[in-house]
């Protein structure tokens, strides 16, 4: 397919090679700031940055929103597409109503939608991510949408699913407690370490041992450890003694110390 990149960021930056891996020709790619634009079509086949949404005219066959959800509306609301253009985003926040409801209002012409939610973390500028195993959640408003996204899924990943939005937005939920909820603790742990002059390395194998136990296991509960899952009461009120200085670490402390022992009665 010939596809068009709304989006220069986190997700476009490991979705524009993935697709050209896969035989598809990415035609352009669209970004607020040109340089970024510049930096992925620099790293594909022959993809021209552009700086302009107006695209009545343009060849591709499909237009990939991998924007933040919270700049959808507003680019939306300058996107011009060719009639009957099929246009997709990459969130798994938004539904797809959302989408279907901001081209009704913002498109002169009629444009099919849909989804192509790769679940997995990105960041713009570290290595490439093999899309071979990273799961690829669909879903269209037409079953000729369906099938092409589909294809394309199938062409990049061996886990493509078709997720409706309701079903997709438990799976986001789910990803940033798992995700971002446990990378932004470990972010504190560091944070502790630094300020107490010790080296986060040390807890670096206990991470990697953590995950591993908790990916391994039939329910990550099965392998609950720590004061909490130990009802140690007198560890915890030395912890929380200790992080009176750091009322808001102290306070996510409380909550999820409350939740385990909850769990473990």
């Amino acid at each position: 397919m010939t596809i068009t990149l709304i989006g220069a960021g986190n997700v476009a930056w490991h979705l524009a090679p993935a697709l050209e891996n896969a035989g598809h020709h990415i035609l352009a790619i669209y970004s607020r700031q040109l340089t970024h634009a510049r930096q992925l079509a620099s790293m594909l086949y022959d993809a021209r940055p552009i700086a302009d949404l107006n695209l009545a005219d343009h060849p591709a066959q499909l237009f990939i929103l991998a924007v933040p959800d919270n700049a959808l509306e507003e680019v939306c609301a300058r996107l011009v597409l060719p009639e009957n253009a099929t246009l997709v985003h990459t969130s798994g926040g938004l539904s797809l109503d959302k989408l279907q409801q901001l081209m009704s209002v913002y498109s002169d012409v009629p444009v099919k939608t849909g989804v192509f939610y790769p679940l997995q973390t990105f960041s713009r500028g570290r290595a490439l991510l093999d899309f071979e195993q990273i799961p690829l959640c669909i879903e269209a408003d037409n079953t000729q949408t369906e099938q092409q996204l589909v294809t394309m899924g199938q062409e990049m990943s061996t886990i493509v699913y078709l997720v409706n939005s309701a079903e997709r937005r438990v799976l986001h939920v789910a990803a940033v407690l798992a995700c971002n909820f446990t990378n932004h603790l470990m972010a504190l742990a560091k944070d502790m370490t630094d300020d107490e002059d010790l080296e986060f390395e040390l807890l670096k194998p206990l991470i990697r041992e953590t995950v591993r136990k908790a990916l391994e296991a039939d329910h990550p509960a099965d392998v609950q450890t720590g004061p909490a899952r130990r009802h140690d009461t007198q560890v915890i009120t030395s912890h929380l003694t200790y992080l009176r200085p750091r009322p808001n670490v102290a306070r996510l402390y409380e909550l999820l110390t409350e939740s385990i022992r909850q769990r473990y009665k």
